[in-house]
């Protein structure tokens, strides 16, 4: 019943859009979201425990023990621990909107919330892609890095830290949708720090930042190899 009403409401999201305009990626989103509740309700009636179960729901779409291997989806390994129970509120409160996350962070109550967090900052975080080089974007991206200050927020090494993300070794396209959704407005930083940032971005420099981001090892220095 509870997947019928989540799977329902993402249907009812998608609908709002328009007839036709939703395809491509919301089309992907979408089926995989729904083989993630399928999972749930076989999982449920295997072991007779509690819906959701959150770990192995998370794994469809940020891949095995949260490594995604998807440049549209984030790779939860390796994140701080605060930052991924402070967005996984937010998109319960829906203070940051996404017609997936929303509903299934709202079934989740503050333990299951931590621990999720907890198990995901203990992972060992790698490269979501290989990216190829590009001296000219590399060195674009590297020197807007330097010159924002990204390492005081997101750390030495761009792994994160707080409440910041991890940004080294994140997938191209997941990396260029967020600065463009910070430079637009779509996403809002608590702090105002991430949308004055992207504001100062042209869409070249945020190719050129996502790009270079991408191809950093994580763990290793913010140096594109």
């Amino acid at each position: 019943m509870k997947r019928a009403m989540i799977i329902g409401a993402v249907i009812a999201v998608a609908a709002t859009v328009g007839a036709g305009a939703f395809y491509g990626r919301d089309y992907l989103d979408a089926l995989r979201f729904e083989k993630a509740m399928n999972h749930i309700d076989e999982t449920n009636k295997a072991d007779a425990g509690s819906w959701p179960q959150p770990v192995e729901t998370c794994f469809f779409c940020h891949g095995p023990r949260g490594q995604s291997l998807n440049s549209g989806y984030p790779a939860l390994s390796g994140q701080p621990e605060r930052y991924i129970a402070a967005q996984l509120r937010a998109f319960a409160s829906d203070q940051r909107h996404n017609p997936y996350m929303g509903p299934l962070a709202r079934d989740l109550d503050d333990g299951q919330i931590k621990a999720l967090a907890a198990y995901f900052a203990k992972q060992t975080a790698t490269k979501s892609e290989d990216v190829p080089a590009d001296a000219e974007l590399d060195k674009q991206g590297m020197s807007l890095v330097q010159a924002r200050s990204c390492q005081a927020c997101h750390g030495a090494t761009l792994m994160g830290k707080d409440q910041a993300p991890r940004l080294a070794g994140q997938g191209e396209a997941y990396l260029a949708n967020q600065l463009a959704a910070f430079k637009s407005g779509e996403r809002h930083d608590l702090t105002g720090a991430m949308n004055g940032v992207a504001t100062t971005l042209s869409q070249d420099d945020i190719g050129a930042v996502a790009h270079y981001l991408a191809r950093i090892s994580p763990g290793h220095a913010a140096t594109a190899n």
